[in-house]
């Protein structure tokens, strides 16, 4: 279990080098051994030799492995207050694929998943690193289809099976495991579905209030049942509201941890998609934004970095009671631009 006594600012998935403006080739060379590598089920199948593709994948993982290891101790030396990080969902390709899973079935191969996994897990208690998951949008657990139901459980068991062999999922929130509710049942799908789902499952399941779809209102019809995760432009574009941290659907939010320290998204709009004379220099109200062109779907997309002072300053207000997950394109960077801000006014 972390250190919840500190609060932190991550970023997810992904190490960039402070210098993005090396080479290509010497960039990918120096952040390819903090991230994942994958491949595709068409490149699998285009092998005539089968042990080809079982061996690329064997040769993946392990490559992922290590790189899960490197970005939770590159993570584990910055400061207390920046040891957050997301792991990729990619990594053991093809985990949930109908076709090649039975690769990653073979007992030898769980004992070095075990292995491997149990080592990242280590070195995050060991540093004192909070890391987390968030299976993508297809992990629709509130599908009113039976079938897809079904694969969505298969594939947030699939990062549950992660969680356990890093030793976490043992206790409540130990580590977060976040998806939306994503699904035409609602909540009611998400509690249909939690009797079903694995102890490490139930343990680290937390849910996301989405941007276009069900928000802060259906997520928290859960709160008595699992922890909620807040994403604050989330919420900006699908109610078209800064919620403040005062609000008394934030306390219900930290509530719903049952003690744990709650994290928190914070991504912004991408310059492209804001209208024309519209600058970083103010919070923008969405509904001014709307009215001069923008369109929801566009202003969904996350930025690079976070270039917007006071829409900063707001989303460090929430810095007291949540970790803040950045959720920006440019990754490390820009979790070290929020965090200076954070120490630069006393956050």
């Amino acid at each position: 279990m972390f250190d919840d006594s500190i609060k932190r600012i991550g970023f997810c998935c992904k190490y960039l080098e402070q210098d993005q403006t090396q080479k290509p080739k010497v960039l990918m060379e120096k952040q390819q051994r903090y991230t994942e590598k994958t491949t595709t089920v068409a490149w699998c199948n285009r092998q005539q030799d089968k042990t080809v593709a079982e061996q690329k994948l064997l040769d993946l993982v392990e490559h992922n492995m290590n790189s899960a290891y490197n970005l939770v101790s590159y993570v584990g030396d910055l400061p207390a207050e920046m040891r957050m990080v997301r792991l990729g969902s990619n990594q053991i390709p093809m985990a949930t694929e109908p076709t090649w899973r039975y690769v990653f079935q073979d007992p030898t191969v769980i004992k070095e998943l075990e292995k491997g996994f149990g080592k990242v897990g280590d070195v995050a208690r060991q540093k004192d690193v909070r890391i987390s998951f968030h299976p993508g949008q297809f992990c629709v657990l509130a599908s009113d289809k039976p079938d897809v139901v079904e694969r969505s459980i298969d594939e947030f068991e699939y990062h549950c099976d992660m969680i356990r062999w890093m030793g976490f999922g043992k206790e409540f929130m130990d580590m977060k495991c976040n998806v939306h509710i994503s699904g035409r049942k609602g909540y009611q799908g998400i509690l249909d579905v939690l009797p079903k789902l694995s102890p490490e499952a139930r343990n680290t399941i937390a849910i996301e209030n989405d941007e276009m779809c069900w928000g802060l209102d259906e997520s928290l019809k859960l709160e008595k049942h699992l922890a909620l995760v807040l994403d604050i432009h989330h919420h900006w574009i699908r109610d078209e509201e800064y919620i403040q941290a005062d609000d008394d659907r934030v306390k219900r939010i930290i509530d719903s941890w049952r003690g744990v320290r709650p994290t928190l998204h914070y991504s912004y709009s991408r310059d492209e998609w804001l209208p024309e004379g519209f600058g970083h220099d103010e919070k923008h109200d969405i509904v001014d934004l709307l009215e001069h062109g923008a369109k929801k779907q566009k202003l969904r997309a996350h930025s690079e970095y976070y270039p917007n002072v006071k829409a900063n300053d707001w989303a460090l207000s929430f810095w007291k009671d949540f970790d803040i997950q950045c959720e920006a394109k440019a990754k490390n960077l820009a979790s070290q631009q929020l965090y200076k801000q954070a120490i630069a006014t006393g956050k």
